[in-house]
């Protein structure tokens, strides 16, 4: 057989990702803050974009505008038929303008606002004094102020900043106080007398190395760290297992005052630092907003508030197109108006799919909507697929950290797939979001004569037609933070005889206290 070097000519067919569509799948998963974000960046790099205010486009920009309005409007809506009708109209608004300027090509416009300027920015983009909110002290603030003031010798406020520093979050002492020795070279024995001044600061319980030690602190600073109680400190076990007659041994009281011990502890904060914490709650900001219409079936409409607004400036580019010479700087524009083209469109597709997927979830769900968590369906990914002819990837991504606002409450997209239990008589399946749903109900109504073990859970589902095993009942329960039959029957016991002992009625002596 003969070696030889040839040319050949085939034809393949292959799957590229182009960057125009690795930006639009990138958009598609984003959340609204995350896209707000690219957004502005891309404003900041392609000196064709501009941000649209509530203003509208001016003259020679291109913009989606509402006729009846006069304003751009961002959404179309997704009307779902009434229950006694079986189709589905999904319809979306004209948001395409033509360019106002006749030297520049036709461009298309974008429905996406960003909202105005920040509360505090003026129009020279100075922030005034006035609105300037003030930042509360943090933890480690809190506490370095009340070294410098209480801690009178130099080197006792060396140590006590050293130990400012090794005060984690919750208010607890994380370091070890021979390192502290070790680093500035001085006795633990000062450590320890600087750690017993500055475990009095604010707030009480602060500079713990353990929970019996905050408790201790805490205790100590109300003045009732009696001999009693700190017994029942170094006994916290046995009041986690609440153990009634083992505590009243060890500490030498009965069973009311035991009682009216754990009530007082639990009154203590077990995480003094927490108070301090200044984490900015970052408030949800839904993308899809459901409410019915008055003819019985429901209305999705996308929220114009979390989709952000921008637009291509057509003049602009129609002017620095005629005043550019060189090819380089043709080709900078060419591809500053492909990118902002592409831009727009992708916004475009993201909202429509988002409005798409959510009308179908809405379709599949109006159950849930108009009856509760117990008439939820099961769903999952690809029943969506299937009904809006897309890929489940692509109904993933739609999904992923967007959010719908409904008569019933805020959820994310994901919440309304569940998985699916069979039902005992042979039926239709049932949700398991459902089914945890009454499991709870189930929970919250048993009395304390009949305690509902999970076996009896399963027996109960399985006469209202619910296939399930129990150690499905127990995943759920776990889930659901809610505790077995023997703790729950000791809890309510528990409580039952800490009232009885508040109203004087003689108590026995197995069961424990009311904590």
């Amino acid at each position: 057989m003969a070696f030889s070097t040839r040319l050949d000519l085939r034809q393949t067919q292959s799957l590229v990702m182009t960057p125009q569509l690795q930006q639009a799948i990138k958009l598609l998963q984003m959340s609204s803050i995350e896209l707000t974000e690219y957004v502005e960046q891309a404003i900041e790099q392609n000196p064709l974009l501009e941000r649209l205010d509530g203003e509208g486009a001016g003259e020679g920009e291109t913009a989606g505008e509402d006729p009846a309005e006069g304003t751009p409007e961002p959404h179309g809506e997704g009307v779902i038929a009434a229950p006694g009708e079986a189709t589905l109209d999904v319809a979306y608004e004209d948001i395409w303008a033509d360019a106002s300027s006749t030297d520049a090509p036709q461009a298309p416009s974008s429905p996406f606002a960003f909202q105005g300027m920040a509360g505090g920015e003026r129009g020279d983009g100075e922030t005034s004094l006035e609105q300037t909110l003030s930042r509360p002290a943090s933890l480690r603030e809190h506490l370095l102020a009340q070294v410098h003031v209480d801690l009178i010798e130099p080197v006792e406020r060396i140590i006590g900043v050293h130990l400012v520093d090794l005060v984690d979050e919750s208010g607890y002492l994380a370091g070890e106080l021979d390192a502290v020795a070790r680093r500035l070279n001085c006795g633990i024995e000062v450590v320890e007398e600087t750690l017993a001044k500055v475990q009095g600061f604010d707030p009480p319980g602060v500079f713990a190395r353990n929970l019996k030690e905050c408790l201790s602190l805490q205790l100590s600073d109300r003045g009732r760290l009696t001999r009693a109680f700190s017994i029942l400190l170094d006994n916290l076990d046995l009041l986690a297992k609440r153990d009634a007659d083992a505590l009243c041994k060890v500490c030498g009281v009965g069973g009311d005052e035991l009682s009216r011990m754990a009530a007082e502890l639990r009154t203590l904060d077990p995480k003094p630092g927490l108070a301090f914490d200044t984490t900015v709650v970052q408030t949800i900001v839904p993308d899809v907003t459901v409410h019915p219409d008055r003819a019985g079936g429901w209305i999705v409409e996308l929220n114009s508030d979390a989709l952000p607004r921008v637009l291509i400036n057509a003049r602009y580019y129609a002017h620095v197109s005629r005043k550019a010479r060189s090819k380089q700087d043709k080709a900078y524009i060419a591809e500053c108006f492909q990118s902002a083209n592409w831009l727009v469109k992708s916004l475009h597709q993201r909202a429509t799919t988002i409005l798409k997927v959510s009308t179908e979830i809405v379709q599949q769900q109006r159950a849930f909507l108009a009856n509760g968590v117990g008439h939820m369906r099961p769903l999952v990914l690809r029943d969506i697929a299937a009904a809006i002819n897309m890929h489940e990837s692509t109904v993933s991504r739609v999904t992923t950290n967007k959010y719908m606002t409904t008569p019933r409450g805020l959820y994310e997209l994901k919440y309304f797939f569940t998985p699916a239990i069979a039902s005992a008589a042979g039926g239709e399946a049932h949700s398991a979001e459902a089914v945890r749903f009454r499991i709870r109900r189930l929970l919250d109504a048993e009395s304390i004569d009949d305690v509902l073990s999970d076996d009896k859970i399963v027996d109960i589902l399985r006469k209202d037609g619910i296939d399930i095993a129990r150690r499905t009942v127990a995943k759920y329960r776990k889930s659901m933070r809610i505790s077995s039959s023997a703790e729950r029957r000791r809890d309510k016991l528990g409580g039952r005889l800490g009232e009885a002992s508040q109203n004087g009625a003689r108590r026995p002596r197995d069961p424990g206290p009311g904590y």
